[in-house]
């Protein structure tokens, strides 16, 4: 048996399905890509890295080439989202990347980027049902996905919010798809996004706090 069939030989059985390796090892580290991303911790990308590349097996034992390539742009954003924090990341006092709320440009450049892209996607995979046998769903996870990675490649706490609107659509999906480790593992990332989100917002709001005390000081004298 080579490496990838013993990758995606069956490890468990739950909720009636077989959960494979792949699946299995794959998201226990974006788990901890995310949760390493949280206490913004460079170590996050490379563990996404890892992450995205076992998943590529996951979702090719499962006929989802939509979910393969996703895989393979998370690899991609993944290695720059690690230069930028590496060559381009702003560090708080405690050593980490520092964090900040999207302005309401960035925000719309977001969000619009996400929209077209969803749409582009899902037309893609709906003209080529070979690549995604729910188009749509599978578009804006992907786009999503991307979305989210983007933002927190930039520092930004919308970062969280990306994720938690991938998560109310990647949950049945994951069910629905054969992989219902990963569908758990979306629960998961739910709870450990609602906490991540509330520490970069309040590091956030500190940090700007902090930069406005001085000039509010300066005006008072």
């Amino acid at each position: 048996m080579s490496a990838l069939d013993q990758l995606n030989s069956t490890a468990f059985t739950a909720f009636g399905q077989d959960v494979i390796w792949s699946d299995f090892t794959g998201n226990l580290a974006g788990l901890a890509a995310l949760a390493l991303g949280w206490r913004r911790s460079l170590l996050t990308w490379p563990v996404q890295l890892l992450s995205g590349a076992i998943l590529v097996a996951a979702y090719a034992s499962a006929h989802l080439s939509g979910g393969v390539g996703k895989q393979v742009l998370v690899i991609l954003v993944a290695g720059w989202g690690w230069w930028q924090w590496r060559r381009g990341g702003r560090t708080s006092g405690d050593g980490q990347i520092a964090v900040r709320f999207a302005t309401w440009a960035e925000r719309g450049v977001l969000a619009g980027g996400a929209a077209v892209g969803t749409v582009a996607v899902g037309a893609l995979f709906a003209a080529f049902p070979d690549l995604s046998w729910n188009p749509w769903p599978d578009a804006y996870i992907f786009v999503g996905t991307l979305a989210a990675m983007v933002a927190q490649a930039r520092g930004l706490v919308e970062f969280w919010i990306a994720w938690l609107l991938v998560d109310l659509v990647g949950v049945p999906l994951a069910f629905d798809s054969g992989l219902p480790f990963s569908a758990l593992v979306y629960i998961v990332y739910f709870v450990l996004v609602l906490w991540g989100m509330r520490d970069w917002w309040l590091r956030s709001r500190r940090s700007r706090e902090a930069v406005a005390r001085p000039a509010l000081e300066g005006a008072a004298a």
